[in-house]
């Protein structure tokens, strides 16, 4: 009989003690024994964002600068940084004309091609009227890291105007 008494009453002090320890983790939220997970805020200070919060940005590349030669695009990037999946870069040029250069926007396959400007395997996402008005865009869909560069004069405004950048865009927490 003694055991058993030895026995209900560890079972009794270690329920006490988790209920405590829940409720005083729980302080916070309105309710007893255990909380309300419906709340806005939960017991760690996380908050899940609204729809509106989590959206997709629209970036354009180089800001007010657009995709020019002689900008400093991996810069830019590193600048406004974080990129998320989904975000929509949207590159923006000038058309070719007497005053201007021709710009296209090419995605090498590594960082190899991209510290070289080696074009030789990259694919053209963008070519030169494709930036004129609102410009292109390209979303990032993709868990990896993307490298743009601009091909005109094989690889010259990558290589000497600084046209190049490189994102790896974040998976986006509704937690932060």
């Amino acid at each position: 009989m003694a055991v058993k008494s030895a026995q209900t009453l560890v079972l009794l002090v270690a329920f006490t003690s988790i209920l405590t320890i829940n409720v005083t983790a729980n302080k916070n939220c309105n309710t007893t024994f255990g909380g309300n997970w419906n709340h806005t805020n939960n017991f760690w200070g996380y908050r899940h964002k609204n729809a509106t919060e989590i959206s997709s940005k629209r970036i354009v590349v180089g800001g007010s600068e657009n995709w020019r030669f002689g900008f400093n695009y991996t810069d830019w990037a590193i600048k406004s940084a974080p990129f998320y999946l989904n975000d929509t870069l949207v590159f923006k040029y000038d058309p070719p004309n007497d005053t201007t250069f021709p710009h296209s926007v090419y995605l090498l396959p590594n960082s190899w091609s991209f510290q070289n400007c080696d074009l030789r395997r990259a694919i053209k996402i963008g070519e030169v009227n494709a930036g004129a008005g609102e410009g292109f865009e390209f979303v990032l869909k993709r868990w990896q890291p993307h490298f743009f560069a601009c091909g005109e004069r094989n690889g010259f405004h990558c290589k000497v105007g600084l046209m190049k950048f490189m994102v790896w865009p974040l998976i986006r927490s509704p937690y932060y």
